[in-house]
Order: C-alpha cells, then sequence, then structure tokens
C-alpha cells in the first residue's frame, strides 16, 4: 500500500509530508483549495510526463517521494526482484524536476527511467479519474476490462503470439508469392550482373595497386630522368656529388680532431652520413635498373581501370566497394533459386500459426461470453443500488469472423446499457446522461476491482454528478473495496467523505504574493465540522453539526 507521500516546491505545495493508512482514506477541501495537486504529484512520481510548469516559483527544481509497503503487493515485489531493485519489503520511488523542464527518476535510489517506473506504477497503483465514463465507451477498454474480469492474460499471451507469428510468416510469404512473379527476370539480370563483376577477378582484386601501378607506369619516363640526375649528384658525380664533398669534409674533421677531441663526435656523424649516402645511392641504382617499360601491362591497367569506373558508375558504388557489391548480388540469387523452397515452408508455418490462432480465439470467445453473463449480472445489480433501478447493463460479445486473425481475438465486445423499462440497450454514450454515466462507470470500476491484484487505488471525483442517499451507496461501496485494498479518494460529497477511516483536508494558504496547499488528517472534532462544511449553508448551525455526527456515527466511525 502507499504508505507516504512527500513533496516539496511542487506547484503550490512547498513542503508535505503525508502518512497514509489501510483502508479508506478521503481528500476534501474547498474548490480550489489544491486536492488535484496531491494527484499530480502521484501522477508524476508514478512516471507521468513533466515540465518545468510544475517547479514552484523562483526554486530550482519540485521533488515527489513515494514510498509503498510491499506486503500487499506480491507481484510488484518480484518485479523489483527481476529487475535487481528490491529493498526488503519497501519500494521508494523519487522524482525530481528541474527548472530547465529535465527530470529523473528513482527506484529504490537506483536511477530509471520513465518506461521502467511506468512498468512498476501499474502493479502498486491504480487511478481512477472523474471522467473515466469516457474511457469506458471505447471498445477496447471495454474488451480489456471484460479479459480482466474474466482473467484471461494467459490465453491473450498465447494468442497473440500466434497472431504475432502468423503475421510475419504470413507477411513474408506474401512477398515471396508477390516476387515470384518477377523471378525470373530478376535471375537473369542477377547473373548478367555477377559476370561482369567476376571479370575482374574479385578474388585478387585490388584498385588501390592496380590504380597505383598504374599510375607508375604512366609515368616511368619521368622516374628514370630525375632517378638517374639523384643519383648522380648523390654518387656518381665523381667531384660535384654528395659522396664526394662529404669525403672530403670528413677528411678535413679527422685532421683537426687530433687537435680538439670534441670534434670525435662530429667526426662520428659524418661517418655514418657517408654510410647513408652511399647505401642510398645503391637502393635508387637498384631501383632504375629494375624499371623497364611494359606497353603490353600499361594498356592491360589502362583496360581494367576503365572496366572498373564504368561498373562503379553504372551501380552507383564506389570503386573499392565493388567486391561487396557482387556478394550482395549473388546472396540474393541464391536467395531466388530457393524461394520456392522457403514459399512452401511459409506456407506450412502460416497454416500451423493460423490454426493454433484460431483454436486459442474460439477459447477465449467461450471464455468471454461466460464472462459476460456474469459481469453484466453484477453491475446490473450495483447500478440498481446506485439509483437506477430499472437500469439493465448488457456485455455483448459477437463473434466476429475477419478475413485474417486480429491482434488480441475476433470478438466484438460493446457495453450496452438501458436506463428505463421497454427501451432497448444502446452504447453508454447515446442513452445516458452525465449523472448517469457517472454511475455507470462507477459501478463498473466499484465490481470489477475485486478482480484486480493492484493494492491501492484512487478515485479523483468519479462521484461527480451524484448526491442525497445515492451517494451515502457510493461512500459505502468504496468502503466496501477498501477491506482489502488501499482506496484514496478525492471528493466534494458528505455522504462519502463520511464512510472513510482516514480524512485528510486540504487547505489554501496565502503568505505575501505567494500561495501554497497544505494537507493535514482531521481529528475526530474537526472531522465533524468538515463535514457539516461539505453540507452546505452560509453558516454552520448545531442541527448541521448534529447531522455531519450522526453521518459519521452511520459510517461506522468513533466519535
Amino acid at each position: 500500500m502507499l504508505a507516504n507521500l512527500n513533496i516539496i516546491d511542487l506547484a503550490v505545495v512547498d513542503a508535505l509530508d503525508l502518512n497514509l493508512e489501510q483502508g479508506m482514506s478521503v481528500l476534501t477541501g474547498e474548490t480550489g483549495a489544491g486536492k488535484s495537486i496531491l494527484l499530480t504529484a502521484l501522477g508524476l512520481a508514478l512516471g507521468d510526463r513533466a515540465d518545468s510548469g510544475y517547479v514552484r516559483p523562483n526554486c530550482k527544481r519540485a521533488e515527489v517521494n513515494i514510498e509503498f509497503e510491499l506486503a500487499d503487493a506480491p507481484q510488484a515485489l518480484q518485479w523489483l526482484l527481476d529487475k535487481e531493485l528490491d529493498d526488503d519489503q519497501q519500494c521508494l520511488i523519487r522524482r525530481t524536476i528541474s527548472d530547465d523542464g529535465r527530470s529523473k527518476a528513482y527506484i529504490n535510489n537506483r536511477p530509471v527511467n520513465l518506461q521502467t517506473l511506468q512498468e512498476l506504477s501499474r502493479l502498486l497503483v491504480e487511478i481512477h479519474g472523474q471522467h473515466a465514463h469516457l474511457t469506458l465507451q471505447d471498445n477496447e477498454e471495454q474488451r480489456r476490462l471484460l479479459d480482466d474480469f474474466a482473467n484471461n492474460q494467459t490465453l491473450l499471451e498465447q494468442l497473440n503470439s500466434s497472431y504475432q507469428n502468423w503475421k510475419q510468416a504470413h507477411k513474408e510469404l506474401q512477398h515471396l508469392i508477390k516476387t515470384s512473379s518477377e523471378q525470373t527476370e530478376r535471375e537473369e539480370l542477377l547473373r548478367y550482373q555477377l559476370e561482369e563483376l567476376q571479370q575482374l577477378d574479385l578474388d585478387e582484386y585490388d584498385f588501390q595497386a592496380i590504380a597505383d601501378e598504374h599510375h607508375k607506369l604512366a609515368n616511368l619516363g619521368k622516374i628514370l630522368s630525375v632517378g638517374q640526375q639523384q643519383l648522380d649528384v648523390l654518387y656518381d658525380n665523381d667531384q660535384h656529388s654528395v659522396a664526394e664533398m662529404l669525403g672530403h669534409c670528413l677528411h678535413g674533421i679527422q685532421e683537426l680532431s687530433q687537435y680538439a677531441h670534441e670534434l670525435t663526435e662530429i667526426s662520428s656523424l659524418l661517418t655514418e652520413a657517408e654510410i647513408q649516402v652511399s647505401e642510398a645511392a645503391q637502393q635508387l641504382r637498384r631501383f632504375l635498373e629494375n624499371q623497364q617499360a611494359d606497353p603490353q601491362q600499361f594498356a592491360y591497367l589502362e583496360q581494367q581501370i576503365a572496366v572498373i569506373q564504368s561498373l562503379s558508375r553504372k551501380h552507383k558504388t564506389a570503386p573499392e566497394a565493388l567486391p561487396q557489391l557482387a556478394a550482395q548480388l549473388a546472396a540474393e540469387l541464391n536467395n531466388l533459386s530457393h524461394s520456392s523452397e522457403r514459399i512452401e515452408s511459409l506456407s506450412v508455418d502460416s497454416q500451423r500459426f493460423l490454426a493454433d490462432y484460431q483454436a486459442l480465439s474460439q477459447q477465449l470467445s467461450q471464455r468471454r461470453q461466460q464472462a459476460a453473463a456474469e459481469l453484466q449480472q453484477r453491475i446490473s445489480a450495483t447500478i440498481k443500488e446506485l439509483g437506477m433501478p430499472h437500469g439493465e447493463f448488457l456485455v455483448n460479445v459477437t463473434p466476429a469472423y475477419h478475413s485474417e486473425p486480429q491482434r488480441n481475438g475476433q470478438d466484438g465486445i460493446d457495453f450496452l446499457v438501458t436506463t428505463n423499462p421497454g427501451l432497448p440497450a444502446k452504447p453508454l454514450g447515446k442513452v445516458a446522461s452525465g449523472g448517469e454515466l457517472s454511475r455507470i462507470s462507477l459501478a463498473i470500476q466499484v465490481t470489477t476491482s475485486p478482480d484486480k491484484t493492484t493494492p491501492t487505488m484512487i478515485f479523483d471525483e468519479v462521484d461527480s454528478g451524484i448526491g442525497g442517499g445515492i451517494a451515502e451507496i457510493v461512500g459505502q461501496k468504496l468502503r466496501s473495496l477498501s477491506k482489502n485494498r488501499q482506496v484514496l479518494c478525492v471528493t466534494h460529497l458528505p455522504q462519502v467523505a463520511a464512510q472513510a477511516n482516514q480524512h485528510l483536508f486540504v487547505a489554501k494558504n496565502q503568505k505575501a504574493s505567494i500561495t501554497s496547499s497544505t494537507v493535514r488528517r482531521l481529528s475526530d472534532e474537526e472531522r465533524v465540522n468538515e463535514i457539516a462544511r461539505m453540507l452546505g449553508g452560509i453558516t454552520i448551525t448545531e442541527n448541521t453539526l448534529a447531522h455531519a455526527k450522526e453521518m459519521l456515527e452511520n459510517g461506522n466511525v468513533q466519535i
């Protein structure tokens, strides 16, 4: 259950530390006091999107901390264990929002992303808003509610797995069948393109080496001419070669070194230089002697480069990438050559997945029809208790045999209602008024909630449009839900508030130019005064107070 809510610098709340208890808790206060910000804070902590507008003015960041006890949430505890985020039987969630709009989330002091936080939140808290009846008019939401009531989750997972397998096999099969008519032409084109590329001797293909050799042969005359000139400069010119001048210089330094020993190192360097020049000259001579013009090789390279450049332009790829292109074309040709075998294999797989899907779909449809009969009976009974004596709720499960499998089965699921005798049942939004929709919505939520494992349920003014004796029944229904889970309810109705085990009061305070909201638990005497305020009237009389006390006593609350 939700044990503690701590808020720092969020919107109109500067600081709040609120302990919550098991059972039913209500939040009341004047309109605009800030009740909604508490639900906003919970939503942010549970993974809602955030922006800088939530940060209290003149503050650097907002922070929300919530603490859960997991004794009544085994699925959440197992989830934490699987994710290695567990911390005994507790769960601490922290969400921070900076004034630049950035936010961070933590579970048990370990940073997590919003998706991870939302996964955990669904196992801990379920929130029903005052406009829940709008969501209930959506067929997909109606299907989800029925499947949850029927405990169809495992069967749904199996069915959707078969659906996904069939969809993937069917898609590939249709693609191969569609392309098979063009297969012959494509195979011929691929073979022609591969033959063109294979003339390049792809096993030994090295475009850079070919280009380098071609460039060298194209400039061979210059290489021989300039090379011989440099060989003369280095060694062959007896009068002015580098080797000759180094020899004279070395001889002179060696004579001087007998007078100045400091010149010995210079003499050694010149000796090394003389050796290096001699070796360079010898290598250059051998290189020049080995260079011979080869017109045939040059012509062959010219032809190869022309072919390479032509293929490169044709296939719109770099010359270096031609071997990779050939490999891709060969792979495609191989796939086409075996496509008939693949078509046969996929056809068998597709039929098998389809048979699995149809069997599971039929089983799911039967379970839905059985659950629908029980669900509509329960909701109809609850609607009557909520002041609609002639109300009848129907859950229609209509097998819709589509030409192809559909996700979540092939049933059409519709929630229908009639509020007056003799009139046919129609979809929710077409037959009920706003107040009736609120009561029907609440009846659905109350009826389906006992089958859920979520330990904490929050109701945000789901009792809007309801009053009088019906409001008291609503309060009793919400309290009955709290027998095996925690229920937190935001309400304006004294009949609902009187049923709570814990009463929290939200008040707005004005200090200078800054508004803030506070929340505190009411004492027994304060509860009487708050219920009296909610009953209405400019002046709270003794009769009003007596009425409030009586309501609390009838709600089994000791005063």
